[in-house]
């Protein structure tokens, strides 16, 4: 069997750059390949199984990778209102979240990803399930389990490590680096983070609003501002998936890093202060449990306070000096991440710098084509990955004639 197009992956990029190939060059024969009988895997169990498409707005500052100047100008070649209403047009309406979420009217990650299955049917796109690839050769020789499939063009769109259950396994990393690509080293990104015993364990199950300040050594501290979810191994929650990135790549740079919490964000020091002294003036027999508490979770409330059952009028100023440091700049002494298991995306992968931002095509592998996730770019919380997927497959797609 030969065919001129074969892309390596029906994830989100890979249907996205079938379909859009096929759109756009309706005389080029595509083959998509994927290794599960049923793919979409990672589809399905996006957005807690609602699938989060994109987001109203979504701009290059919203990616951690490569360089933002490529960023910008792949997603400004297919942007998230032409997202939306591609799909709009293939049956799947999207209405808006907090946030700008963007998600499918019926609530159902399956119904996007039978709609884009639908389409590539529609388009003649050949897709073979359970056809594993083990290897690319130069030339191209896209070898498979059940045989060699000869190419004109390939496409890698095999994503990263993220989730392996669903088939993320690295594949694609070790092909681009047999035709000649470097990989930046890879982490989990948007994943939970294991905290140390401690302050945490009795909190879990509390979410609230909180900002997040990430400091690394050599750089100005960034500062995230969401909900966190305490949980039994440590914290969890889209601030904290956002953090988690920031942390860990500068672990892995060998970097200093501190991660601090404030509890009630847009207050001060200052402003926690006068209000705890406003409480002891103005109800000095209440419990500091009680006052905190008005403001925060009780539970929180309760592990803030020294002593809890403490009268107002009795909190010895160093007391009070502690609590609003804790509630303004939490120390939160992470050990770790719960790894690609739990991570929403990877992070690293092949520098954008080694493909034509016009066209996706690798510099180092004339006639290789690489897509979504496996490109060292990662997005935050909130649709931008799902995004970033959508817009290189049209890049891509429309340089495959």
């Amino acid at each position: 069997m030969s065919r001129d197009v074969v892309i390596v992956g029906a994830g989100a990029a890979g249907l996205a750059a079938a379909i859009f190939a096929r759109r756009r060059h309706p005389d080029v024969p595509v083959v998509l390949l994927d290794g599960a009988k049923k793919p979409g895997a990672k589809i399905l169990v996006s957005g807690g199984g609602r699938c989060n498409v994109t987001n109203t707005i979504v701009e290059a500052e919203d990616f951690q990778g490569g360089s933002r100047a490529v960023v910008r100008r792949i997603l400004r070649e297919f942007d998230a209102a032409r997202a939306a209403a591609f799909f709009r047009e293939i049956g799947v309406p999207l209405h808006e979240e907090p946030g700008g979420k963007l998600f499918p009217d019926s609530n159902q990650a399956r119904t996007v990803l039978d709609a884009l299955l639908a389409e590539s049917d529609r388009r003649g796109v050949r897709l073979l399930a359970g056809r594993r690839v083990t290897e690319i050769r130069p030339g191209f020789e896209v070898v498979t389990e059940e045989g060699v499939i000869p190419a004109r063009r390939v496409v890698l769109a095999t994503g990263g490590l993220s989730i392996p259950k669903t088939g993320s396994d690295g594949l694609g990393y070790r092909i681009a680096q047999s035709l000649g690509h470097t990989i930046v080293p890879t982490t989990p990104a948007l994943v939970p983070l294991l905290v140390e015993r401690g302050f945490h364990a009795d909190l879990a199950g509390i979410s609230l609003d909180v900002e997040i300040s990430v400091r690394v050594e050599g750089s100005k501290p960034e500062r995230i501002r969401g909900a966190l979810l305490w949980t039994h191994f440590g914290v969890s929650g889209p601030a904290v998936l956002d953090a988690s990135r920031i942390w860990l790549r500068a672990r892995l740079e060998g970097r200093a890093v501190e991660v601090h919490v404030s509890l009630l964000p847009g207050e001060t020091p200052e402003s926690i202060d006068a209000w705890l002294r406003a409480g002891a003036a103005d109800r000095p027999t209440a419990a500091l449990s009680t006052i905190l508490a008005t403001r925060l979770p009780a539970r929180l409330a309760d592990r803030l306070a020294p002593d809890p059952a403490v009268r107002m009028a009795h909190l010895p100023r160093e007391d009070r000096r502690r609590i609003v440091e804790s509630i303004t700049h939490l120390p939160l002494a992470v050990s770790g991440d719960r790894g690609y298991n739990y991570a929403e995306v990877t992070a690293g992968g092949v520098p954008l710098d080694e493909v034509d931002p016009r066209t996706l095509e690798s510099r180092k592998c004339p006639g290789l084509h690489l897509v979504g996730e496996i490109l060292d770019v990662d997005g935050r919380i909130g649709g931008f990955n799902f995004q970033w997927a959508w817009a290189t497959g049209w890049v891509c797609g429309g340089a495959l004639g």
